[in-house]
């Protein structure tokens, strides 16, 4: 029994890249950040209410600064397709031959041979002409084309999950030694993303994990830095 389309690319992951990219960045900066705040106002503080105040305001800071910076970026981006297909669609109304030409010599680039190449842009010019100067020239398809409120809901929401995880840390452990609670916790959390990440991506989990919890290790310690040098007890 042959293999549907739909079949094929549920074997495949790049049409998960877009949201991935943007939940696996919400996820990382919500545990991230949140707990590298509540490091360094737990190393400076001997009363839970600063550190759990602090938290509480980066998590709605940062998920808030999180969804609208990733709508603007992507956004961005957007408007840049729009114009390119804007500005593809005048030069083939205009110089359907040049752009005919270009075509074909994308294809042979590739390996086709001259004749095939310039038979093949014939016919997908025919069936679609915007379509296939979209897909070849530009490297615009459905999947990697850019979706700005998908981005920003799914990194605002991502960052909101993420930044509960130390938060929930900070409520209910111990306040004695709560950046070393924090820090373990953040680490644990990240390794569980990194794989959760790798697994859904279909790329190599050990890899992920070493990756995310390095740096954040990095992170959550020149934070803890800083509010050891700088820290004055906060009543």
């Amino acid at each position: 029994m042959e293999d549907t389309l739909d079949d094929y690319l549920d074997n495949h992951y790049i049409n998960r890249s877009n949201w991935l990219r943007a939940a696996v960045l919400g996820a990382n900066d919500g545990i991230l950040s949140t707990a590298s705040l509540a490091i360094g106002v737990a190393a400076a503080s001997d009363f839970r209410e600063p550190v759990i105040l602090a938290t509480l305001a980066g998590l709605v800071a940062g998920a808030l600064s999180m969804a609208a910076g990733e709508y603007v970026s992507v956004s961005s981006q957007t408007d840049i397709e729009k114009a390119d297909i804007e500005r593809e669609k005048i030069e083939l109304e205009e110089m359907p031959e040049i752009e005919l030409q270009r075509l074909a010599e994308i294809y042979e680039s590739r390996g086709l041979k001259k004749t095939t190449a310039l038979s093949v842009a014939k016919e997908l010019t025919a069936h679609d002409a915007l379509g296939a100067h979209m897909r070849d020239e530009l490297g615009i398809n459905d999947m990697s084309k850019a979706k700005p409120i998908q981005a920003a809901l799914a990194s605002g929401a991502a960052f909101t999950f993420g930044g509960a995880l130390p938060l929930l840390v900070v409520l209910f452990l111990p306040l004695l030694h709560m950046e070393y609670y924090l820090y373990g916790f953040t680490t644990f959390f990240l390794s569980i993303l990194g794989g959760l990440a790798a697994k859904t991506g279909g790329s190599g989990i050990g890899k992920a994990i070493l990756r995310i919890t390095f740096w954040g290790t990095v992170a959550m310690g020149l934070t803890a830095l800083v509010g050891y040098l700088f820290g004055v007890n906060i009543s």
